[in-house]
């Protein structure tokens, strides 16, 4: 419990959801030490971020003793460990519900690049050290400097065009429009302890540690999670138009362990300072460890916001997006110039100290739990407890 919540835990506002048999999904307030029920605050996690002020109402709700303790903190932790779970105990949910998944990619110049060198070698591993180093050798590895929509990109651009370089994931990564994508649908994220899952077919796949912000249908970022972007570099690499089978499989999206609020203690600056740590444990002794600092993203969180919700598009029920990773995991695993991938029973941990630690376990999406509540169920649940106005 102590990597999983959050450095100072008790000054965080912290929020998710259980599993509570006999009643489905429950939204909770988690402090240190005990699970507080919010329902009555909110019925859904998307219902709370609605709210105006709404980490004010949280404490106040708290404060007042309307929230019940459910249970244990580091029970429940305990019994989210999916391998082990007892299905008559409650369990951690990903914490958001309603909303829309989305998110935002090649926003990095080392994924980007990664991309470039995925769609030069289409999907193959074993050609993409070759291709990496031809690639670097073209355009170099610091494009740092280089601000998307900038005439400086536009120039750069015209530069990579006449020596035949020029390639989808650079005109995300330093053009005017960046890449939104659908990366789930809405209830379809596991959350902290579950199984993640990669496509049976993917040959070359690897974790991506996000940061994902919790916004609402007015476009306000009211707090922030973690996110494991599981991808298929195969299949993207192949065709970018493989971008739905390659980022949206059962279980291929994970968010958590909680939604930290914004409030005097913790905002978007805050988030933009994130440094993110990865570690990736195999069955067979691996061990990989990576980081991803948002302060070299090359596009403000809050544009990316702005770029998938407004006036042209809206999410009535808000939306979860993921900021992109710097992240491309290029050690060897399986032999020289094969790179990364993951094997069944990596054990992937993406932390910060201001959000806490999401763990996963991989499978394949065949063999993890499918995925079988939805909105309509949630609905249903609701009603019968009386939630629904």
């Amino acid at each position: 419990m102590n990597t999983t919540l959050p450095t100072l835990s008790d000054r965080a506002l912290l929020i998710g959801r259980i599993w509570q048999p006999s009643l489905g999904p429950v939204l909770v307030a988690v402090t240190p030490d005990d699970v507080l029920d919010l329902s009555r605050l909110a019925a859904t996690c998307s219902d709370l971020l609605e709210q105006d002020q709404a980490a004010v109402k949280v404490r106040q709700f708290i404060a007042s003793g309307q929230a019940a303790r459910l249970a244990e903190t580091s029970a429940v932790l305990a019994n989210s460990d999916e391998p082990s779970r007892n299905p008559a105990l409650p369990w951690f949910m990903a914490p958001c519900d309603l909303q829309a998944i989305k998110a935002s990619g090649v926003t990095f110049v080392a994924s980007m690049l990664e991309r470039v060198i995925e769609e030069q070698a289409r999907g193959d591993a074993s050609r993409a050290e070759a291709v990496r180093q031809a690639v670097v050798a073209v355009i170099g590895d610091n494009l740092r400097s280089v601000r998307p929509g900038s005439p400086a990109a536009a120039k750069l651009k015209e530069v990579l065009l006449a020596q035949g370089m020029w390639s989808q994931y650079l005109e995300v990564g330093i053009g005017p429009d960046a890449e939104i994508f659908t990366k789930a649908q809405p209830m379809s994220a596991v959350g902290p302890g579950s199984q993640v899952g990669i496509h049976p077919g993917s040959q070359w796949n690897n974790p991506e540690p996000e940061i994902v912000l919790a916004v609402n249908s007015r476009g306000e970022v009211v707090g922030a999670t973690l996110g494991n972007d599981v991808n298929l570099r195969d299949f993207e690499g192949r065709s970018a138009l493989l971008l739905g089978k390659a980022k949206d499989n059962n279980a291929s999206c994970a968010i958590g362990p909680f939604i930290r609020l914004f409030d005097t203690d913790f905002g978007i600056d805050d988030v933009r300072q994130c440094d993110l740590s990865l570690q990736v444990q195999g069955p067979e002794g691996f061990v990989m460890q990576g980081s991803s600092s948002l302060s070299q993203i090359s596009r403000d969180p809050l544009n990316l916001v702005a770029q998938a919700m407004g006036k042209y598009h809206q999410y009535p029920d808000g939306m979860l997006l993921f900021l992109g990773t710097m992240f491309a995991p290029t050690q060897d695993r399986h032999g020289p110039g094969q790179g990364f991938t993951h094997v069944v029973g990596d054990v992937v941990s993406v932390s910060t100290p201001l959000l806490g630690t999401l763990v996963n376990r991989v499978t394949t999406s065949d063999q993890a739990a499918p995925w079988v509540y939805g909105t309509r169920q949630l609905m249903r649940d609701l009603a019968q407890r009386g939630l629904l106005a």
